[in-house]
């Protein structure tokens, strides 16, 4: 498995606006939340085939559905990986993916690969937590399980910040980088990113 740490965007960065489809071609635009963007907004990177996501979609599932429960919270999942060379990740997959796992929030395709650009993102899984002023205040990781170090996977370190920024402060700066599988850029579209961390 290859081990690819997130690049770690500054926190403070404003929102990255998307507009993406789900498998089933509906399109999401998140600059309608410019109208009321709630308490928080989390965006996460991941995909079907990635070993480091499957260890912890369940949890990712159960505890997105807890955040959801509070109001003005938008929860977003994002595959950016090349489908040519990774057929598992394929929109049609996706829709069972989501399926099987009881997504609860909307799980997008990046085709462009634009979007995951503009977040600078670099790995599945990767999680983002933005406040009710559109400003990132927390990303890096869901917790610090992975595949084999038998911890159970958790949540802890995003819904930490999470339940922090429903209090109305800010979660602490002391962030670690998610670790996980590259994601998969079309020939020639790797992005050379500055690393912050």
């Amino acid at each position: 498995m290859a081990r690819t740490p997130s690049t770690m965007l500054p926190l403070k960065t404003p929102f990255p606006h998307f507009r993406l489809p789900d498998p089933r071609g509906q399109v999401v635009d998140t600059r309608v939340i410019l109208k009321d963007p709630g308490q928080a907004v989390i965006v996460m990177f991941i995909c079907n085939h990635c070993p480091y996501v499957k260890h912890i979609a369940r949890q990712i599932s159960s505890v997105t559905r807890r955040m959801l429960q509070f109001p003005g919270v938008h929860v977003f999942a994002i595959n950016s990986n090349d489908i040519e060379r990774y057929p598992e990740d394929r929109p049609e997959k996706m829709l069972a993916e989501a399926a099987e796992l009881g997504y609860s929030f909307p799980y997008l395709y990046d085709e462009s690969q634009e979007v995951a650009k503009s977040f600078r993102a670099a790995c599945t899984p990767e999680f983002y937590l933005f406040d009710g002023d559109l400003k990132l205040v927390y990303r890096g990781q869901f917790d610090d399980s992975r595949p084999q170090n038998h911890i159970e996977p958790s949540g802890a370190d995003l819904w930490q910040a999470f339940e922090e920024v429903l209090a109305h402060r800010s979660p602490h700066d002391d962030q670690k980088p998610s670790i996980g599988c590259n994601i998969k850029w079309k020939p020639n579209q790797e992005p050379k990113y500055e690393n912050f961390f």
